[in-house]
């Protein structure tokens, strides 16, 4: 992939050069070559598709013209019924207490066909991000497979993890703790729905 990003960067440049004219003599630090501008940050899979997943639901809304508070009525109706799955800690199991919730969802599920969902995965900042992201995806593909036994098709949900990346609560205590450690429900339109 970086030798494909640099042979992309020296074609363009070769191919837009202009004429060269000797520049005017300045303090100035000379300019970086440019194999260091090319980013060096890694980006991991399941953030590739954390931002699919984030850039298909904003564009689906950009092109219906909804702005982001009333995004839609299906979402203020189900707020109620996709609540976080909580669990306890460096856990991912589903606890008994979890259940009626997640029922809840798969019924509702079951009677609306034209509703997919986004299950995220989360934790809280204890542990390193690799754990997290790890703990968090484990999370969510366990929400997603409570859901799968009770009828619900694996094809209508997708699987992201955040880890610790986006905490509900930031204070540094057990309440807190518990808050972010979650599945948390994202509801979106079937794609094949006008």
């Amino acid at each position: 992939m970086k030798k494909l990003l640099i042979v992309l960067l020296l074609v363009m440049t070769v191919g837009c050069a202009k004429k060269y004219t000797k520049p005017a003599e300045t303090t100035a630090a000379p300019e970086k070559p440019v194999k260091e501008e090319v980013m060096k940050e890694e980006v991991r899979p399941e953030k590739v598709e954390t931002m699919k997943v984030e850039e298909s639901v904003t564009e689906r809304a950009e092109a219906r013209g909804e702005e982001k508070a009333g995004e839609s009525a299906v979402e203020d109706q189900t707020k109620s019924i996709f609540r976080d799955v909580l669990f306890d800690y460096d856990k991912y199991d589903i606890k008994p207490e979890a259940r009626p919730a997640l029922d809840a969802v798969a019924v509702y599920l079951g009677s609306n066909k034209n509703i997919n969902i986004v299950v995220e995965g989360h934790c809280d900042d204890r542990g390193t991000n690799e754990y997290n992201l790890a703990l968090g995806e484990r999370r969510a593909k366990s929400a997603k497979n409570y859901l799968t036994s009770l009828g619900v098709s694996p094809d209508r949900m997708i699987v992201i993890t955040f880890g610790e990346e986006k905490p509900v609560c930031t204070a540094q205590n057990e309440g807190c703790w518990q808050q972010n450690r979650r599945a948390h429900f994202v509801v979106v339109k079937s794609r094949f729905q006008q």
